[in-house]
């Protein structure tokens, strides 16, 4: 564990002053600016720069388990299936637990502006609960996390370069998901015209065009993978792709419980399978961030949080020019890695 305080050691810049007039066009979660991060240039809102440091400092715990992953690319269904395995499978508290208070969600806080906050306040004036499930979103998660008495399940978007640097060596598991940029896309702008704290207000071509280049939350896409492929050898490390837990569940099932020293029976495997079956998992209220419904942190539409559910549902998006011109952006960027998307 770290107790120690270490200076930020990347630079955090605001956005080009163009570029950040024409993103607030169309992302209107963020009231004041963007930045960006390190050599990378990983974009965030402008919260961030007061919380790079906390998080960078977040002591790390030897019996952590850490989901990291670039938004979109399985991370609920990742965070419930490994919370089951390492909880002996109580699907009682899985059912009546919100996975958000189960495995919280590290920089949550930094994606919540304050302008927007105060209109949730404004919205839910005079409703308690509801103004404690505010209250909730708007303390950061790595605070509450410090104070954990028991092992703690912790979500992150953030790039392994920007966590704290001990993480890789303090013992903690971390499991990394990565998923073929285009799904990603189509379920990302999906997610940005879900979240008010997003909201984004363009069509799908319009996204493309800042996802591929680098101007969405947490992109860059391609380095952020590639920090997670680099460390895919790690002994406390395990990096699935979506792709194959998609196309063989119970496989991957086996070899999270295996990573975690937590192994399960043929039957124990296939009904943990049957229970994630995105049937199941999109009718799940725990895994669906019912509460932010609530409070209209979400919006309430037909496809929710959990969507699809499969690979392949880009080609409903991606006209025949826009297909191309992604493929040449995912070619250039594989030609000199060995990372290769499962078919």
């Amino acid at each position: 564990m770290n107790n120690n305080i270490t200076k930020f050691p990347y630079k955090v810049s605001p956005l080009d002053p163009k570029q950040n007039a024409q993103l607030r066009q169309h992302f209107k979660g963020e009231s004041s600016h963007f930045v960006q991060v390190g050599p990378e240039r990983y974009l965030f809102p402008s919260k961030y720069e007061s919380d790079a440091e906390k998080i960078y400092n977040f002591p790390v715990r030897p019996d952590d388990v850490w989901v990291v992953t670039f938004p979109r690319s399985g991370t609920t269904w990742t965070q419930e299936l490994v919370w089951l395995i390492a909880n002996g499978l109580n699907y009682e508290e899985a059912r009546t637990t919100p996975l958000t208070e189960r495995f919280p969600f590290l920089e949550f806080n930094v994606f919540v502006d304050n302008v927007r906050l105060a209109e949730f306040r404004a919205e839910n004036s005079g409703n308690l609960e509801h103004q404690e499930i505010i209250d909730s979103i708007a303390t950061p998660q790595y605070e509450q996390l410090r104070e954990c008495t028991g092992r703690r399940f912790i979500k992150t978007h953030i790039p392994l370069s920007l966590l704290p640097p001990d993480l890789m060596t303090s013992g903690a598991k971390v499991i990394y998901v990565a998923r073929n940029p285009k799904d990603v896309a189509v379920s990302y702008f999906n997610l940005y015209k879900l979240f008010r704290t997003l909201d984004f207000t363009g069509d799908f071509d319009t996204f493309w065009n800042y996802f591929q280049n680098d101007l969405v939350g947490w992109a860059p896409y391609w380095n952020h993978v590639k920090e997670g492929w680099s460390h895919r050898d790690n002994p406390n490390v395990l990096f699935l792709f979506y792709e194959d837990m998609n196309k063989d569940l119970p496989s991957c099932i086996h070899r999270v419980s295996e990573f975690l020293s937590t192994p399960l029976t043929q039957d124990q495997i296939e009904q943990l399978a049957a229970y994630l079956d995105i049937k199941n998992f999109r009718a799940n209220p725990s895994v669906n961030f019912d509460q932010l419904i609530r409070v209209g942190v979400c919006r309430a539409q037909s496809d929710g949080f959990i969507r699809q559910g499969k690979s392949g549902g880009w080609k409903s998006k991606f006209s025949s020019e826009l297909n191309m011109q992604a493929d040449k952006w995912i070619e250039e960027n594989l030609r000199n890695t060995d990372i290769r998307f499962p078919e």
